[in-house]
Formats: C-alpha cells, structure tokens, sequence
C-alpha cells in the first residue's frame, strides 16, 4: 500500500513541474510501459472508428460541399497554405452543424419527373360582353335603375341577351354558358320583371311564386342576397332563403308570413314539405334548377323527385329553367321530365335552337344537345367545355413527398413575397382542410426575417356550423388578400370578388368539375390563373382534359420552390457565396425545402393530438383516391400509390399501419419486402387479404422507390381469392 501510495505522488508531482523533476523520474518498469502503451492504442482506435462513422454519416453533404468550394477556390485563387486549411476547417462546422438539424429525405428515391405530353387543343371561345345595355331590353325603368346603381353593371353578358328575352317570352329553358358569364342575373332579372308586372299587386299572403333550388348553402344565401338587391324599388315582393343550419323554428315563422321568392336547398325544402304545414306551392309560377348538375351529384335526385311531384299536384302551368355551366345526362334526364318544349341556351353556339331539334353549330360542340338523342357513352368522352379567356392555367408535376413544402412555397410567394392576392386551395376532404389550416396557421403565419406581413388563413368545407361558414364566406369575400382552404363545397357559383389564383392542391374527378374549381377566378372578365398538382403517375390527366378541349401550360418545380430563397427564416446550413452557379443554387433551395418540410414534421409530432389529425387526414385522402370513376382508375388507381411518399405529403415521418378505414388492418409484417415472409399458410394471418387494397404493396417506407413487389402482384391477387372473402376482392377488381 505504502509503495503504490508513493508511486501516485509521485505521477502528480511529474505532472505538476515536469520541467525541473523530469531528470529526477524514475524509470518506468516493462509492465507499465506496456499499459500505457496499450491504453494509447485503445484511444487511437476509438478516435479512427468515430471518424470513419461520422465520415460514412456525412459522405454526401461534404462532398457536395467540397465541389462547390472547390468552385469558389477557382474563382478567388487564395494563397495555398490558406487554401489547403479552409477545407478542413469548413467540414467540421458542416459535421457540427448538422448534428443539431433533424432533416427530412425530401428529394430521395423520388420517381424521374416525365415530360407532360400536351396535345394541341384549340379552346372554345366565347364572348363574355356585348355593346347592349340592360336599357335596350324591355325591362321596368326602376329595375335598370337598380343594377346600373345598386350592382354596379350596365352592360349586358351574352348570356343575358340571349336567356332574358327567351324567359320573358314563357318560355323553358336550359341554359349552358362558362362560369362568371352572369347566369344568375340571366334568371333572376326576368323573375322580378314578371312578378312586378303582374297586374293584381303580389303580397306576402300569396306565397311562392318562384322557387329556386341551389345544391350548397353558400350559393343559396349569395342567390339570396341578389334578390334582394333586386327588389328595392319593389319592396311588397318578398324574398327568402331556405338552408340547412339553420333553425327550423324561425324558417316556419318566416314561411307563415309569406315569401314571394323562395331561394332553397333541396334537403331542407323537402324536409318543410314533409313538416311545415303552412308552406303551399298553388301560386308557383316559376321553377329555376341553378347548377342542376351538382345537385344530382350530391345525391339529391330523390328529393328533386319530392320536390316536383309537390309542385305538379297544384298550382297553375309555371316555367321552368335549368342552368349550369357542365350539363350532364341527368340534367338533360330530368329536363326530358320537367320542362315543356325548352330552348337550348349555349353561348358557345351561333344561334340558340330548340332541344328537339339538333343543329349543326351546336353539334361540332357538343354531343349532348338534344336529350331524345344523347348518347351516355360518348357524352362523357367529347364534350367540350368554354373557359374564361382571361384564364391562365397550369400543371406542376410533384413527387409525393414534395407535395406540401410546395404548396407551402407557392403561398408564400404569392401572399407573402407578393401582395394583393387571394387564392383557393382545394382538396379532396374536410379532415385534410383541418389539417391544412392547422398546420398553415402555426408555421407559415408567423412573423417572417424580412419583415413581410402575416399570413392569413380561412377554412370551408361541409362538416362547419353554418354560422361559422357564412362568417368565413363574407370574411374571405370583403378581403382583399389571404388563402381559402376548401373542399368542393366552394366550388359551385360562388362570386368571390378579386380571387387571383385557383390551386388544386388535389385533382378533381371529372373534367366538368374541374371547370367549376377554376371558374372561381377570372369572372365577368377579370384575370385569374389557376394551378393543378400532379404526381408522376398522373400525367396522363392532360390528356383526359385535352379530350374536353382544356389546354394546360407546365410550370417547373423548380421555380416554385427558388422562391424560399426570398426568405432567409428557412435558410439551410450551407453557405454558397456563387451567385451564378446553378447548381449551388439548386442545392441551396433544396436545403431550404428540406428546412420547411422539417419544420412541418417538427409541429406534426409535437404532441398526439397533431398526429392523429395527420393521421386522419391521410385517411380521408386515400379514402377520395379510390373513389375515383372506373375510366379513370388507369391514372388514379390507389396501387400506384406510394402511401410512404403520400404520408411525407402530410407532414408523417413515415407511413402509419392503423389506416383501417382505406388501407384495412396492417398485420404482422405489412411494412417489409421480403418475399420469403409473404409465404405463411396460417389461414389466421391470412385474413388481412380480404382488405380492399393490400397494405403490403402500400406500406413502403420513404427511403424506397415504390417498386418493389411488382412482379409478385398477380401471385398476391391470387392469394387473396383463396384465402380472402371473395367478394369484396372481386369489387376491387371491376
């Protein structure tokens, strides 16, 4: 004890003045010469292997590095001492700065972007405006007065010129003309003109004179409030709206005193058929289907049915018009069933022509003008639809996983770097508008290194209270910038004033419905642009939409995502002092991409709650992609669907396995690629084939390209008959 007590003091004298005692050391004997030498190979060997690792960690971030500072060295030529140092130095800050950044893999095993193939389309074109005032129609002095004043418009559209005579003459009428044309006015002036003209003054007690029927609630109070410009000179005709959220209590009350002029949805209309006592159509004169096509689609077919045979077993012969800018076969169905020899109105045409008769004018255009004659099968495929000519429209092509930090550019660069624009987003669901303007609101709303303004983000989809959507409805309308989040429930006649910039952030199922989103902007003349996303698989889309006559321009990704670069809050870690190469360029927007994806995922894995609606939202996705129609599945089939990329797209770190509702139950195994493991006679474990679709051709991590198990995919389907309820695999089959 004594001895080794001695040896440690004397080590801690040596260390202490190793200058004046180093003569006076004692030797070190062999075995501690050996464990010292030992001990100096152990730490060397611990510092090569650290640095082999961080080495393989970081190969691809300081060999980017090294190129472009090999770039700069030529450029400045240094002194070589300097120039040999600088390197070495600038790859220890670029390892000890990435230690603290948790990056995304935003632009790996992404699928090559093709080239858009475009048809040439020669658009239909059709004039918005003529040289006629409302003053050279037969219209009462006051009512011109009214619009020339109160809506501001003194020159009638073509579509006015045509439908307003027609209606003034009794006559039905189904009238075709692109959005933002004045359709509304089109029916709504004739309306007031005849009832003012009646000659035993109309009063409240008379009850229902026109009825008119819109599919959403928006449009129905927007129809409303028209009317009741309208009737300013002609206070003793009445006005009234009918809509759901509101309470049926005060709509009974308003009913019993009288409304002139009934504004309604179909749901809430049929549902005071049923119960209101007081509500009586005997003096209907009038019947207007605005947008009759979305009303069928939305599933209304029953209660127009209700409807109609309501109105048919009393009253006097009234007139009926059926408006949109798409007709469908159910529109021309039920206009075989509720209007009495009716002209067709299409201002795309020469001439307007009785729906009885064909002409050829209207048949280069359409194939659908005559309802005894229409073809479903070949209605769908060619027709052709007129667009606003003052309509710029674009297609960018998106991987999956680039999808939101690029909508999130596009925003900001034209909200944010830009000014006076307002733009409408539009998505597939309402749990992905709740995820959107969540997300949106915390990350992209706050306060910007450039002092730009702030953000402003609305939401509107199907599942708000209706006192909440008409708040946003008249927010977003007397506002001159921000963004609407919104389902298609924005996307049927809404005159929303000044909106520059249409963006569909998910594609629309038909052509026809396309049409309608991007009808939101560029009206009655004005400028607007719209924008559709795309992944690589979904390309064959511009075809679909060159088949009815829509023409698209391509915009780079490239271009969207440079505009970070205007803001230094999403600067990466590089530092690129060469302003004229490309390629650093590139490589630093894509570091700030990576930045904002990052800082996406950050706030979606904040805490659970983030997740789950994330979570919900990817849900909802899938759930729309395969409620695609059957003649488009060969472009949006949910098997070409990468669900690892499409998770990136909401903000998910990776694909999640409890999707029950679109992807089925994910069971043992879902997530791995090994064929071998899919070979398991357990009929227990296979009971997950009989899901719609197979989690394990979807549940592909990030870091993979999508196509693996290809080839084994008949072997699978096979599989799934066997052991699956074959009926349901059957319905995924069709």
């Amino acid at each position: 004890m004594t001895s080794s007590a001695e040896d440690q003091l004397c080590l801690n004298i040596c260390s202490s003045s190793s200058s004046s005692s180093s003569s006076r050391r004692k030797p070190l004997t062999t075995q501690q010469r050996w464990a010292r030498k030992k001990q100096n190979a152990e730490k060397r060997r611990i510092d090569s292997s650290g640095e082999e690792k961080k080495k393989r960690m970081r190969l691809d971030d300081t060999a980017e590095e090294e190129e472009e500072e090999e770039e700069e060295e030529e450029e400045e030529e240094p002194d070589t001492q300097t120039d040999q140092r600088t390197p070495q130095k600038k790859k220890k800050e670029a390892v000890k700065e990435t230690r603290s950044i948790k990056t995304s893999s935003l632009f790996k095993h992404n699928p090559q972007i093709p080239e858009i193939l475009r048809p040439v389309v020669s658009q239909l074109k059709e004039k918005i405006f003529t040289s006629d005032s409302f003053s050279d129609l037969d219209l009462h002095p006051h009512l011109v007065a009214t619009l020339n004043k109160v809506l501001n418009v003194s020159t009638v559209t073509s579509v006015q010129k045509q439908t307003i005579p027609v209606l003034l003459a009794g006559r039905d009428a189904v009238v075709r003309s692109q959005t933002g044309s004045g359709k509304t006015l089109s029916y709504a002036i004739p309306v007031v003109q005849s009832l003012q003209a009646v000659q035993q003054k109309v009063c409240r007690s008379d009850g229902p004179l026109a009825v008119v029927i819109v599919p959403t609630r928006e449009l129905a109070q927007q129809t409303f409030q028209i009317f009741q410009k309208l009737l300013k000179p002609f206070t003793w005709i009445v006005p009234g709206v009918l809509m759901g959220g509101e309470k049926r209590k005060s709509e009974k009350a308003r009913l019993r005193k009288g409304i002139n002029i009934l504004v309604s949805t179909p749901g809430r209309l049929v549902d005071h058929i049923k119960n209101t006592l007081s509500i009586a159509f005997s003096g209907v004169r009038w019947l207007i289907l605005d947008e009759a096509d979305r009303t069928l689609d939305l599933g209304f077919e029953k209660d127009l049915t209700v409807i109609l045979n309501s109105l048919n077993s009393t009253g006097p012969s009234r007139q009926n018009v059926l408006l949109s800018a798409t007709l469908t076969h159910g529109v021309t169905r039920l206009a075989d069933v509720c209007l009495n020899d009716p002209v067709n109105i299409q201002v795309s045409c020469p001439a307007s022509s009785d729906l009885t008769t064909t002409s050829p004018a209207s048949s280069d255009l359409t194939t659908t003008t005559s309802p005894a004659s229409s073809d479903p099968s070949a209605a769908g495929q060619s027709e052709s639809f007129a667009l606003p000519e003052a309509l710029k429209q674009y297609v960018v092509v998106v991987p999956s996983k680039i999808r939101l930090v690029c909508l999130a550019a596009f925003i900001l660069d034209k909200c944010k770097f830009s000014q006076n624009n307002k733009l409408i987003v539009f998505t597939s669901s309402c749990e992905a508008v709740e995820f959107l303007h969540g997300l949106f609101t915390s990350v992209l709303s706050g306060p910007s290194s450039n002092q730009r303004p702030r953000l402003s983000f609305l939401r509107l989809h199907g599942n708000m209270k209706q006192e909440e959507r008409s708040d946003v409805f008249q927010q977003f309308s007397v506002s001159r910038c921000g963004v609407l989040l919104c389902t298609d429930v924005a996307a049927r006649g809404l005159d929303l004033q000044q909106v520059t910039w249409i963006i569909q952030y998910t594609p629309p199922t038909t052509a026809a419905e396309y049409v309608h989103r991007v009808g939101r902007t560029a009206r009655i003349g004005e400028r607007g642009s719209s924008l559709l996303f795309l992944t690589p698989a979904e390309t064959a889309f511009v075809t679909e939409l060159a088949n009815h006559n829509i023409s698209l321009s391509d915009l780079k990704l490239q271009d969207i995502l440079s505009s970070l670069m205007m803001d230094d809050t999403y600067k990466g870690r590089g530092k690129y002092h060469s302003k004229t190469s490309s390629r650093a360029l590139e490589q630093e927007t894509r570091e700030r991409a990576t930045v904002l994806q990052t800082e996406f995922e950050n706030f979606v894995h904040s805490d659970v709650q983030s997740v789950q609606n994330a979570k919900k939202a990817l849900q909802s996705f899938l759930r729309a992609y395969t409620a695609y129609p059957s003649r488009l599945k060969h472009i949006f089939h949910i098997r070409s669907l990468h669900l690892g990329h499409a998770a990136k797209s909401f903000g998910l770190r990776d694909a999640p396995q409890g999707l029950r509702a679109a992807s089925g139950p994910s069971g043992p195994g879902a997530r791995t690629h090994n064929k071998n493991q899919n070979h398991n006679k357990d009929p227990s474990n296979q009971t997950a084939g009989a899901k719609r679709f197979s989690t394990r051709q979807l549940l592909h991590s990030e870091f993979s390209s999508g196509l693996e198990g290809a080839d084994g995919k008949k072997k699978k389907k096979k599989k799934k008959k066997k052991f699956g309820q074959s009926g349901e695999e059957e319905e995924e089959e069709e």
